[in-house]
C-alpha cells in the first residue's frame, strides 16, 4: 500500500505549505496540500464555501479530499488545519509520519496578523485561534509521531528539523531543484512514538 513519506499537520499560518514544498525538493519528492486539491476541484476558495455552504459541507469535502490523498500520493501532504478533527481521517494517519507544526499565537499573530481571510478567525481572531488550538492541539498530538516548533525558525530549519526527526535520506541542498531521485525514507523511527525536536 502506498502512503505519503510525510504528513504535515497543524495550526492554519503555520507554514505546512511552505515547509512542505521545501521539504518535497529536499526529498526529491512531490508536494501535495488537501486544501489546494478541494480549492481545484470546487472551482473557488474555502472561505467561499464556508459561507455559501457552511463548515459541516467543507468538512464533508475535506474527509474526501484527505482520504484520496493519502490514498493517491506518495511524497509530502500538508493537511488543512482541521482535518484531524475527523475521526476517520485520524484512524487513517495511524502508523504514518506525521509531523506536527507548532506555533504559539504570539507567532501567528506575527505571521499572519490573524488576518479575516481565515473563515473561522472572522470575529476576534486572537480568541478564536486560542479556542481551535485547544480544541485542536490533543488531536494533532495524537496523530503526530513527532512534534516540531516553528516559532522563530526559518522554513529551512523546520525542514532540517523535520528531515532528522524522521531520519529520512536528503537530496543534497544544492542538486534538490535538479534531482529526478525520488528519494527513499530511512528508519523513521517506531510508529506511535512522539518526540518533540
Amino acid at each position: 500500500m502506498s502512503a505519503p513519506v510525510v504528513v504535515l499537520v497543524g495550526p492554519m499560518g503555520v507554514g505546512k505549505s511552505t515547509v512542505g514544498e521545501l521539504l518535497a525538493a529536499r526529498l526529491g519528492t512531490a508536494f501535495r496540500d488537501s486544501d489546494a486539491d478541494i480549492v481545484a476541484a470546487q472551482g473557488r476558495p474555502i472561505s467561499d464555501i464556508f459561507v455559501d455552504q457552511g463548515e459541516t459541507h467543507f468538512r464533508e469535502l475535506e474527509r474526501a479530499a484527505v482520504r484520496a490523498a493519502l490514498a493517491e500520493h506518495t511524497g509530502v501532504l500538508a493537511l488543512g488545519g482541521g482535518a484531524v478533527l475527523d475521526a476517520s481521517t485520524r484512524e487513517l494517519l495511524t502508523g504514518l509520519p506525521v509531523v506536527y507544526l507548532t506555533m504559539e499565537v504570539g507567532e501567528a499573530v506575527k505571521r499572519s496578523g490573524l488576518n479575516t481571510a481565515r473563515p473561522l478567525l472572522a470575529v476576534n481572531p486572537r480568541q478564536q485561534w486560542k479556542l481551535l488550538m485547544e480544541a485542536r492541539r490533543h488531536h494533532y498530538t495524537d496523530v503526530a509521531r513527532v512534534v516540531v516548533p516553528t516559532d522563530d525558525r526559518t522554513p529551512e530549519a523546520v525542514v532540517e528539523a523535520v528531515l532528522d526527526a524522521l531520519r529520512l535520506k536528503r537530496v543534497p541542498a544544492q542538486e534538490a531543484d535538479q534531482s529526478d531521485d525520488p528519494g527513499t525514507p530511512g528508519d523513521p523511527g517506531t510508529p506511535g512514538k512522539e518526540k518533540q525536536v
